[in-house]
């Protein structure tokens, strides 16, 4: 793998307020698809199609941003920035990326779209590898 950066872990928190699309159940069982700068979230049946509950997209160009910096010297818990929501993003309130226990990590509430409610819970991770620096 040449030229790797790092790696980037997503992991899904939490679904909040996620719309119902199961009527005869009156609940749903989502589930996430993460492509490149989308984030969609589907309702899994077994035995009809799976419904679209909602989408949101985030720009990691800041995140990759700060894995790239030298954060070994800095405390752990230091918040390095604050993405703040805006109508470019899907963000339902201020994303920090933050340097703990010698990772980059960023937590996120993105707000669903084209879906009547619904927002997800992310964090990101960056993970360093031995070729992002030259190790």
């Amino acid at each position: 793998m040449e030229n790797l950066l790092g790696l980037q872990r997503i992991n899904v928190i939490r679904g909040i307020k996620l719309a119902i699309r199961d009527a005869s159940a009156r609940s749903s069982d989502p589930y996430v698809v993460v492509t490149m700068a989308n984030q969609e979230v589907f309702d899994r049946d077994t035995f009809t199609p799976d419904d679209k509950i909602g989408d949101a997209e985030f720009d990691i160009k800041t995140f990759v941003e700060v894995a790239m910096m030298r954060l070994q010297s800095m405390t752990s818990g230091t918040i390095i920035r604050k993405i703040k929501p805006n109508r470019e993003n899907c963000l339902a309130e201020e994303s920090p990326i933050t340097w703990e226990n010698q990772k980059v990590i960023q937590r996120m509430y993105l707000r669903l779209r084209n879906v009547e409610c619904g927002e997800i819970e992310l964090q990101l991770q960056w993970i360093e590898t031995p070729d992002s620096r030259g190790l």
